[in-house]
């Protein structure tokens, strides 16, 4: 089983592209910072796609504190020099705000979106629609 979760800020805002190839929509890359138990901090690079990726697009900046949950995967490659560089990624399968805005310092309004499991749900246990989502539900 291949399973992590995190909690933690965003170092940077998300950097989107889109592949000109057309297999694939949407590809988003951000650091994550999450607190070890002690002290300190861990930095993790993560990749989201698709809906998930346009939802960092729209909502996530350096800063905003987020629960996702992912995948470990070897991001290994050969560079220029011949050398073999080691490395990894979190490949983000779930990912929802882990404060509102008021405890963010963004507004009053309370967000607690949850992308990945196809529902966004607030504080108080009822569907909370972000702003402009609207014309992408499948109902009236």
């Amino acid at each position: 089983m291949n399973k992590v979760i995190f909690m933690g800020r965003l170092t940077g805002n998300p950097v989107i592209r889109y592949p000109t190839d057309g297999e694939m929509s949407a590809v988003a890359s951000f650091s994550l910072a999450v607190n070890r138990y002690q002290e300190g901090a861990d930095f993790f690079n993560c990749v989201a796609f698709g809906r998930k990726a346009e939802f960092a697009e729209k909502y996530l900046r350096k800063g905003t504190k987020i629960l996702l949950t992912g995948r470990i995967q070897n991001n290994n490659y050969t560079n220029r020099n011949g050398q073999k560089i080691y490395g990894m990624q979190i490949v983000v399968e779930e990912l929802e705000f882990a404060e509102n805005k008021a405890a963010a310092g963004g507004g009053t309004r309370p967000v607690s979106e949850r992308v990945g499991a196809g529902n966004w749900t607030g504080n108080d246990g009822f569907m909370t629609i972000p702003e402009g989502m609207e014309e992408e539900l499948p109902f009236s």
